[in-house]
């Protein structure tokens, strides 16, 4: 048999108080590490009011810092950030104000910087195929239609 770790109200805080620190975290991670830590409800509720009244955890310094991460490490598109604060459950005004965390002419810049980069990796002859893999990847980073369409027009004739 297996045995589990269990955790005292206060150890579990500590440990929290830690997590939050070492990195931003949202309130889902932070109630599935309570989950996973085997914590009651009532101990969840309380560490996580804890971890709020002494800023451990805040949703939108959270949800900025994973926009910026992500737009300046992995070139993500508006709507690949806004899908993926989506699925950690942020609030849609505080994604709204995340996303105006990405200055528009860097926006821009980064955009064009990553089509013209994958565009002459791409190696493929016929200009339809093309056209679908230059699209294809520049959809799956997150960007926008009209900026990918406009794009491909302008590179691949």
């Amino acid at each position: 048999m297996i045995s589990q770790k269990t955790y005292t109200v206060d150890e579990a805080q500590k440990r929290l108080e830690h997590y939050c620190a070492y990195q931003e975290r949202c309130h889902k991670e932070v109630s599935q590490k309570l989950f996973e830590m085997h914590m009651i409800p009532e101990a969840r509720d309380k560490i996580i009011v804890h971890l709020l009244q002494h800023n451990f955890l805040n949703e939108e310094r959270f949800a900025k810092a994973f926009v910026r991460g992500k737009f300046r490490i992995k070139k993500w598109g508006r709507q690949r950030l806004q899908l993926e604060l989506k699925r950690k459950d942020i609030n849609k005004t505080i994604i709204s104000i995340a996303l105006k965390e990405i200055d528009e002419e860097a926006y821009i810049d980064t955009f064009n910087d990553l089509a013209l980069k994958r565009v002459h990796m791409i190696r493929e002859s016929n200009p339809q195929k093309k056209r679908k893999k230059l699209a294809d990847y520049l959809f799956y980073r997150g960007w926008e239609s009209h900026l990918v369409y406009d794009k491909i027009r302008e590179l691949i004739p």
